[in-house]
């Protein structure tokens, strides 16, 4: 049994298989449709999400763990550990960094928590997610983890396009660089900055954006893994894929789908890169 546990929230879309295989403990956020409270991933799925978010006539709310939630959990899992890590999606994104650090400071005294703000969302959380739970699996010690995740971040980087800002805007996730109306007639085409969204380049089309999402993964002189996610448009993540075989093996990249709080804040038909770059 690993002396370290692995806990993240469920924004970093890890997958359950590979949640229960690697031993890490994936927390749900709260989304709240309508009247209708539903905890990500648990009790409501991607595409069951995706199906709702396009006849909601507002803003999806979302809400990370509570600080109540994250305390009982770390208690949990202290009981025969040396300590936790919990590794999150950017604190500018999100309030569960923030609730993380108050549940450690509450059980400070009985059990060792790490809480790390990745700065990064989905799966650039999620391989850092994994190399640390591989990491723990292997014997490594609660310091010897945090150094292997903080080493981890300043290599793993995310471009991503939405449809249209809508939905960003109207969920506050842009940064203020991005202040103005809906770029409705344009694909925005974002990356995640010192964890803050950012408008890199405004394209008029889909196939420009994909032209952008290949071009930033080529320039990478090395890739140590890679993922394309998307919600809606399976064949075009399998078309860059394929695409991008020629500068990364397309059968050691990661497609899936992102998960309904990011949707929330993406929309519908958005399409997302995640580099990580590997040590120097």
């Amino acid at each position: 049994m690993a002396k370290v546990k692995v806990v993240t929230d469920s924004t970093s879309d890890v997958s359950p298989a590979l949640a229960q295989e690697l031993g890490i403990t994936v927390v749900p956020n709260h989304l709240l449709l309508g009247e209708d409270r539903y905890l990500d991933g648990v009790d409501i799925t991607a595409d069951e999400f995706i199906a709702r978010l396009g006849k909601m006539p507002g803003p999806v709310e979302t809400q990370p763990p509570s600080v109540e939630e994250l305390r009982e959990l770390y208690t949990n899992l202290c009981q025969d550990a040396e300590g936790v890590i919990s590794i999150h999606i950017s604190a500018k994104l999100s309030d569960t960094c923030k609730n993380a650090n108050e549940a450690k400071e509450i059980v400070r005294d009985r059990c060792r928590v790490i809480v790390v703000d990745t700065q990064l969302a989905s799966m650039g959380v999620g391989f850092i997610v994994q190399a640390a739970a591989r990491a723990a699996n292997e014997g490594a010690t609660l310091d010897d983890v945090a150094r292997l995740v903080r080493g981890m971040l300043p290599q793993t980087h995310i471009l991503f396009f939405a449809e249209n800002s809508e939905y960003l805007q109207r969920g506050g996730r842009l940064g203020k660089a991005a202040a103005g109306g809906p770029l409705i007639n344009v694909k925005p085409l974002l990356r995640l900055e010192s964890g803050e969204i950012f408008p890199l380049e405004r394209v008029r089309t889909r196939a420009k954006a994909l032209e952008r999402l290949y071009e930033f993964v080529a320039d990478f002189p090395k890739i140590d893994q890679m993922a394309i996610l998307y919600s809606t448009t399976q064949n075009e993540a399998e078309n860059l894929a394929k695409r991008i075989d020629g500068v990364f093996p397309k059968d050691r990249i990661y497609i899936g789908k992102y998960g309904p709080v990011l949707g929330a804040h993406l929309g519908l038909a958005a399409m997302a890169v995640v580099v990580y770059e590997g040590e120097e």
